[in-house]
């Protein structure tokens, strides 16, 4: 997440454990997949439900919706 301080951080879970997560910035909510080779945001967007929609759409091909646990 660059040059920001974290506001907020929501950790998405899935049947085998974390996912991702999504952290509040001063940008927005930013979107990071957990093992992501670049470990680099995947986008910054402008709600929590646009940013949880843009991480369950990087989750594979039929994934269920993930549950998020606010930390």
């Amino acid at each position: 997440m660059n040059e920001q301080s974290t506001q907020q951080r929501w950790v998405a879970f899935g049947p085998n454990g974390a996912i991702g997560s999504i952290s509040l910035g001063e940008e927005g909510y930013a979107v990071r997949l957990i093992g992501d080779p670049d470990a680099q945001d995947r986008g910054v967007f402008e709600s929590l439900e646009v940013a949880k929609g843009a991480l369950h759409a990087a989750m594979a091909p039929g994934s269920d919706w993930p549950e998020f646990r606010e930390h």
